[in-house]
C-alpha cells in the first residue's frame, strides 16, 4: 500500500512541477527567457555566442507603442517579430546583423507593438510568418 501512495505522490508531485516559459509561433514551440523588466529589456540578448534553435526572448511591454531595436553588443544575427496586443503580427526584421562598431542603426516596427520575440536569424523565413500571424505566450 504504501508503494502505491508513494507512486500516486510522485506522479501529483510531478505535474506540478513548473514548465520553462514557451511560446508557440506557426505551431513551433519556442523555450523562451523573458525580458520583462528594463534591466532585462536593455541587456537582451547581448554578449551571447549562441542560442539554441528551438530558444529566443521575449520582450514584454506595458503596452502599445512603436518599438525599435539594434544590435549594439549582439553577436548572432536574429530575427525580430513585433505583436500588437491581441498577439498578431506587425512585422518582422528578418536576418538582423550583429553589430560591432560604436554606432549601431535601429529596426523599428511597422506599427505599435507590445511584445517582442527575439529568434535565431532564418526562423521567420523557415516558418513563413505573415503579418497577422498570431503568436501563443505560455508564460506560467
Amino acid at each position: 500500500m504504501r508503494y502505491v501512495i508513494l507512486m500516486l505522490t510522485a506522479l501529483v508531485c510531478s505535474s506540478c512541477v513548473a514548465q520553462d516559459p514557451y511560446v508557440r509561433l506557426k505551431g513551433q514551440k519556442f523555450t523562451v527567457e523573458l525580458a520583462d523588466t528594463q534591466e532585462k529589456q536593455a541587456l537582451g540578448l547581448m554578449f551571447r555566442d549562441s542560442m539554441p534553435d528551438d530558444h529566443g526572448m521575449v520582450f514584454l511591454f506595458p503596452g502599445e507603442a512603436m518599438r525599435s531595436f539594434w544590435m549594439k553588443n549582439t553577436r548572432i544575427p536574429l530575427d525580430i517579430f513585433y505583436f500588437d496586443q491581441d498577439l498578431k503580427l506587425v512585422s518582422v526584421s528578418e536576418n538582423t546583423p550583429p553589430c560591432r562598431s560604436q554606432r549601431c542603426p535601429s529596426y523599428p516596427s511597422s506599427g505599435p507593438a507590445k511584445y517582442v520575440l527575439e529568434l535565431n536569424a532564418g526562423k521567420a523565413a523557415e516558418l513563413g510568418v505573415q503579418a497577422g500571424d498570431v503568436l501563443e505566450l505560455h508564460l506560467d
